[in-house]
């Protein structure tokens, strides 16, 4: 019978070779035109201007490396399971380097618009996969071991804990925009996950995935978070199956609001969603042509209830459809200008086009304690 540390180490040795690293590139034309800002060095009073495009970091593939992430392989022919916010830029060019250092350009199969989680391809055979656990069957206090490329730069990087918390929810920024998703039912862990980590896997004993790292709290010490694996799991099968992630869309973004947020805007609640655009052009608060839209629903309506189930800072609109069925009619009560409103809604698929509008708070409705 082996011991606790050689478990670990059989444990390490089965998971390692599946697990990737992945860097981000962008031409440095593309740069100059899509994110000068990153490119200026503050120095002293002044910013430089963008250094020659020979002084910065390049990927294996020519163009400039701005960012990176963690994967590991489902499938013997190069499927990568990964965060969705690793791989958010349509138009970047991502890296793949496996664990025996051989070097891949991947293709994003799909990116899931409400659970952080992306797919990923490359094209070879017979490479090591790390098969897929059961999140739902996870217990608190459980050991598991995090894997990735911590910090982007120390590759097969491997930390240790347990199962701290279940069903955490969190408000994570997800671009270099500011923009911010909120991730819900997540598994906490004491295990370190670093910047880098992000996409690798968070393992059993088994040698099983049961979480995508996902998130750090920073300020704090020992609290990382993970995405279940079953998401990513129900996500392999949808694409298996229609070629595509399918996801109810309502079509809309929203505030949550608290007390505090009631004061402030002066309304007759303090829980619900109030439909709100965003302050950037193109990012409206009702998407044209949304079930929303189809269904009359106003900039300033209060989402109070739907499907009957009450809208709170502990029950945002995604995690109500989230359980919906596609094609199935609810019910949303509404609070305009003082007045509740009945609303039938067509739960819908999210299209192609809206990827990047899925439901979502606002990234400035503030933190939850």
């Amino acid at each position: 019978m082996i011991n606790h540390e050689e478990h670990i180490i059989d444990t390490v040795q089965k998971v390692m070779p599946a697990v990737v690293s992945i860097m981000v590139g962008k031409t440095y034309q593309e740069l100059l035109r899509e994110r000068p800002q990153e490119l200026m060095v503050p120095h002293g009073d002044h910013i430089d201007p963008p250094p020659p495009e020979e002084a910065l970091p390049h990927t294996p593939g020519g163009k400039i490396r701005v960012g990176g992430g963690s994967g590991f392989l489902v499938s013997p022919d190069g499927m990568i399971v990964t965060n969705k916010h690793v791989v958010h830029d349509h138009t970047a060019e991502y890296i793949i380097t496996t664990a025996a250092e051989d070097i891949y350009t991947a293709k994003v199969l799909a990116r899931d618009p409400m659970d952080d989680v992306a797919i990923l391809k490359i094209e070879a055979q017979n490479l090591p996969v790390i098969p897929l656990g059961d999140s739902n069957h996870i217990q608190l206090g459980q050991c598991v071991l995090t894997v990735g490329t911590a910090l982007g730069e120390f590759q097969n990087t491997v930390s240790s804990g347990i199962i701290s918390g279940l069903s955490r929810f969190i408000n994570a920024i997800t671009d270099m925009e500011g923009h911010s998703q909120r991730l819900r039912g997540l598994i906490q862990t004491d295990a370190a996950i670093n910047p880098g980590n992000s996409g690798g896997p968070m393992v059993n004993l088994n040698g099983e995935a049961v979480g995508i790292n996902a998130a750090v709290v920073f300020g704090a010490q020992n609290i990382g978070f993970a995405i279940p694996i079953n998401r990513a799991r129900r996500d392999l099968k949808e694409l298996e199956k229609f070629g595509r992630i399918r996801k109810p869309f309502l079509g809309i973004r929203y505030v949550l609001l608290n007390p505090l947020l009631q004061k402030k805007f002066g309304l007759p609640v303090s829980h619900g969603a109030l439909i709100l655009r965003e302050g950037v052009p193109g990012r409206p608060a009702i998407v044209q042509g949304s079930a929303a839209h189809k269904a009359g629903i106003h900039e300033a309506d209060i989402i109070i209830e739907l499907n009957h189930k009450p809208i709170d800072d502990k029950t945002a609109i995604e995690d109500v459809l989230e359980n919906l069925p596609l094609g199935k009619k609810v019910e949303a009560k509404i609070l305009r200008k003082g007045a509740e409103k009945m609303i039938a809604i067509m739960v819908e698929e999210q299209l192609p086009q809206n990827a990047e509008t899925a439901e979502e708070p606002l990234p400035w409705f503030g933190k939850r304690e």
